[in-house]
């Protein structure tokens, strides 16, 4: 187990004379034993980091430390960290076996006898003691995707590295995996950064998430704090399904004036907002409401677009214009999925002061988050 810091961080690439900055300073310390996952669309530098944490990559500038060692200068064989790739990288013409010790036998110098029952013990846990001796073409997917981090587990590194692990399987076996990920994870206590475009993963395995976009790291902290507390708009709508709706608004006091419609501020939430004459409004889908009629500041008519029906919950598209009309804006409301809503139909859209985000809309800095009463996220007795 170890700490691993990543201190101002930088990697670019040099193209015909151009500098391309894949990673710009990046500064995060995870903890010992700590689940980190780091986010963010393709091309945002997630891969590129984690490459130069194991060594695959030289730092441009900036440190890289396990226990408080630099281990910038290190070879990766030295540096005691095991990674788990997204095509599994098995060798095709050995065994199961032979894959889980091949990590063993180049950067160890355990016995025979040693190595078998490390694979022996970790094949046993990792449900695949059966195909020791099968070859990688006749396993199925999640079974290769089980060697390939049992290849990993039988090193005991310091550190694991999961570059987008799941992706080749299906739904289902993904939804299946990541839960055996996480009470793996949490079994052997291992520090763990865990590289995935996937927000569902990010959200449902992580202790803490990294959100990067374009080489940049945006936020880091819990799920829940990244959700409900973004540091800026892109955080806002890359964490979420479906995204936060966003409004531009032009400011006149305590009042946001849009082009579909205006939306009047509390004192308090004004306040918040200092100088800024131009914002973005912001409310997450499953905090819009559909009510029977228009009551207040924050009630507005609208016509319902397209219903997607969830089973569980209904996706209902809006737009304050005539849904015939293709110009017209939509925003979501996510509703309760015995709430009957028809395409066409007139309902009103209640914001609540209480749920909505707002943003610098020059820099898409947060200047104001929703409120979350202490009720809302406390731990419910048993």
């Amino acid at each position: 187990m170890a700490e691993l810091t990543l201190d101002g961080v930088t990697k670019h690439f040099d193209d015909d004379g151009d500098r391309i900055v894949a990673v710009d300073d990046a500064n995060v310390d995870i903890g010992d034993g700590e689940f980190l996952v780091l986010v963010g669309p393709s091309g945002c530098g997630k891969s590129t980091t984690l490459r130069m944490i194991a060594g695959l990559e030289t730092v441009s500038r900036g440190e890289i430390r396990l226990d408080g060692e630099a281990i910038d200068d290190q070879p990766p064989t030295m540096r005691d960290i095991a990674m788990v790739f997204q095509s599994y990288a098995l060798y095709p013409h050995m065994t199961v076996r032979e894959n889980m010790r091949f990590g063993l036998e180049e950067s160890t110098d355990l016995p025979d006898d040693e190595m078998d029952r490390r694979v022996e013990e970790t094949a046993e846990m990792m449900g695949i003691g059966d195909l020791l001796d099968r070859k990688p073409g006749e396993l199925s997917g999640g079974q290769q995707q089980r060697v390939a981090l049992g290849r990993a587990i039988v090193r005991d590194p310091e550190v694991f590295l999961m570059d987008e692990p799941l992706s080749n399987l299906d739904a289902k076996l993904r939804s299946q995996m990541r839960t055996e990920l996480q009470r793996l994870q949490e079994d052997l206590d291992v520090t763990t950064v865990y590289v995935t475009h996937d927000q569902t993963e990010a959200m449902t395995m992580g202790d803490r998430i990294a959100i990067l976009d374009d080489g940049e790291l945006q936020q880091v902290g819990t799920p829940l704090q990244c959700y409900h507390q973004p540091a800026n708009r892109f955080v806002a709508g890359f964490i979420g399904e479906p995204s936060m709706n966003f409004f531009e608004m032009r400011r006149d006091g305590d009042l946001l004036a849009g082009d579909d419609f205006e939306y009047r501020l509390s004192a308090e939430s004004a306040d918040a907002l200092g100088d800024a004459d131009r914002v973005t409004l912001g409310v997450r889908p499953e905090d819009v409401e559909l009510v029977g009629s228009a009551d207040g500041d924050h009630d507005f008519r609208t016509t319902v677009d397209v219903v997607e029906p969830m089973g569980n919950e209904n996706n209902v598209y809006l737009t304050f214009g005539d849904a015939a009309d293709e110009e017209a804006r939509t925003f979501v409301a996510t509703v309760g999925g015995m709430q009957a809503v028809d395409a066409g139909e007139s309902v009103v859209a209640r914001i609540p002061e209480d749920a909505i985000h707002l943003f610098d809309a020059e820099t898409g800095e947060a200047l104001k988050n929703r409120d979350l009463d202490a009720t809302e996220m406390s731990t419910p007795s048993l």
